[in-house]
């Protein structure tokens, strides 16, 4: 038992580094957006109500932002979501920005929320339509707090099921179901399983990116 014990802790250990790590990489990447756009933290700030020293934070990597946080900064930084995930565009210049191969996905994981997704489509800032593998741990959650952002998204449950809210209305989708809803209608959404992942195909278009 004790030797399975210390197995595990070292098992543990070894992936700890990789989650301050996707943290770093996400809060340089809106570093690097808010300097290119000249917006101070303070005016970020004003925008989006979030607190100078939680922006800072973020920037550091020292704080890992909710996908509600995230969608938010996007709005201001006038991009895609797509756009925070610390990757620049696909530099394979044979697939002419068409092409992503399954090992050049980028991916953002919002490690504390349970939630991590795959960019599915090209990498880049200028894109306004996006495709994403979302994937929800048990109990995976973008938060009781309903948000908003640009755009309009829709979806397909692939694997387990999800729980989405949009206004008052709340519904569960099992395997095979399909969403679509303007992103500016408050929503949020959940796997509501306690020993299943959910697989979500989601897609999100935006009108303001670039």
């Amino acid at each position: 038992m004790k030797a399975g014990k210390a197995t595990r802790k070292l098992k543990q250990a070894a992936t700890q580094p990789a989650e301050p790590a996707m943290d770093i990489a996400v809060g340089r990447r809106i570093r690097d957006l808010r300097r290119d756009h000249k917006l101070s933290l303070e005016t970020i700030a004003e925008r989006t109500d979030l607190s100078i020293g939680f922006l800072s934070q973020i920037e550091r990597g020292l704080s890992s932002p909710s996908l509600r946080v995230l969608a938010t900064l996007a709005d201001v930084l006038g991009v895609g979501i797509a756009a925070l995930f610390g990757a620049k565009p696909s530099e394979d210049a044979a697939s002419g920005g068409v092409v992503t191969r399954q090992l050049q996905r980028a991916e953002l994981k919002l490690w504390r929320t349970g939630i991590s997704k795959q960019l599915l489509s090209p990498a880049g800032t200028e894109s306004r339509l996006n495709l994403f593998l979302v994937h929800m741990e048990p109990g995976g959650n973008t938060g009781d707090e309903l948000y908003t952002h640009d755009g309009e998204e829709a979806g397909l449950v692939l694997e387990g099921e999800m729980t989405l809210t949009v206004d008052a209305e709340t519904w569960t989708l099992k395997q095979g179901d399909s969403f679509r809803f303007a992103s500016r209608r408050p929503h949020r959404f959940s796997n509501p399983a306690e020993d299943a992942k959910a697989v979500v195909l989601w897609v999100n278009c935006v009108t303001q990116a670039g």
